[in-house]
């Protein structure tokens, strides 16, 4: 019976076997893959092995088949993901953030599991990132997940809020108040994941930074239903420049001839871009005049400004004389 069982098994286990041992530069011949299965106790011909071969194409699989010499030899190859897919993959989880550096392994890990062990090895790379530091709370991949429920079953959900002292302990914002807000939508920001919802406290749309909640809990009670005006706050609330509120406001912004491509990267290649002198263009577009907004155009210096309307020119003097007064 034990022999049976084993001969069940060997479908399987040609399968993985392509999946982990071959791809174009690592074929195996109808007689070494007798070999190999007669390690695992199944027994193979070459006509069986042949017909099962056949048997895994006719599922899906993509064997192909070149010569070794004057053998037919064979090896996995079109995958789920293609290599430069899993390369992208994995720069991204090891860059990012909002995962731990044990986190980032054990996903690479898993990636590694869909190419064979050949590549997998190119995918355990270093990813320097400058001036990034990684969170210490795994708890973040859990709050994500509590998250994203809410959103899919239209709940309710509840979490208490932290900030951190001068001492850089975390602190409960409110006494260690329970916030209940009803979840619509998750923004990746600046490294950040913030979730967009209906804050009962506050009774408005509000923002909050995902890894810094804890005791995250999905209620039973049905989500909020938004009004108009409230669809349209979310979609605002999604914007690069909320982090902190604003009204959105349509300006006139100016820069450098330099700076277009990260104008592009920022508002997208869709932006029309009028030129202004032979050394600098505008653009007119809706941002919302917050501290990130400020943060974002400040960082070009001389390089760009903005020039309309007359009540955001004065915003941005009164912004910049604040901050020189810092220095008096």
């Amino acid at each position: 019976m034990a022999g049976l069982s084993r001969q069940k098994q060997k479908l399987l286990t040609m399968k993985q076997y392509f999946e982990r041992k071959t791809d174009e530069d690592h074929s195996i011949t109808g007689n070494k893959l007798i070999d190999i299965l007669a390690t695992y106790g199944i027994k193979a011909e070459r006509k069986t092995i042949y017909d099962d071969i056949k048997t895994l194409i006719d599922s899906g699989m993509d064997i192909v088949t070149v010569k070794d010499g004057h053998s037919n030899a064979y090896y996995m190859g079109a995958r789920t993901f293609q290599d430069e897919e899993l390369f992208v993959l994995v720069d991204a989880i090891a860059s990012c953030k909002f995962l731990t550096k044990k986190k980032s392994q054990e996903l690479i890990a898993k990636i590694q599991g869909l190419t064979s062990e050949y590549k997998a090895q190119q995918l355990r790379r270093e990813v320097f990132v400058n001036d990034r530091s990684r969170t210490v709370n795994e708890q973040i991949y859990y709050n994500l997940n509590s998250v994203q429920e809410g959103i899919f079953d239209k709940k309710t959900i509840s979490f208490q809020y932290y900030d951190y002292n001068s001492n850089k302990k975390k602190v409960l914002k409110h006494d260690g108040l329970v916030y209940t807000v009803s979840p619509y939508v998750t923004v990746w920001e600046q490294d950040n994941y913030y979730l967009v919802c209906y804050c009962n406290k506050h009774e408005k749309i509000c923002r909050y930074r995902i890894d810094r909640m804890t005791n995250v809990k999905v209620n039973s009670e049905k989500r909020r239903e938004l009004t108009d005006d409230e669809k349209k706050e979310v979609n605002n609330q999604q914007s690069v420049y909320s982090m902190y509120g604003g009204e959105p406001t349509n300006v006139t912004l100016e820069f450098e001839n330099e700076l277009l491509a990260t104008v592009i990267d920022r508002f997208g290649d869709k932006i029309i871009c009028h030129q202004s002198t032979d050394h600098s263009f505008y653009i007119n577009t809706e941002v919302q005049i917050s501290p990130t907004f400020w943060g974002w155009l400040f960082q070009f210096g001389e390089r760009a400004k903005v020039t309309a309307p007359t009540d955001v020119v004065e915003l941005a003097k009164q912004r910049l004389d604040t901050i020189r007064k810092q220095y008096d």
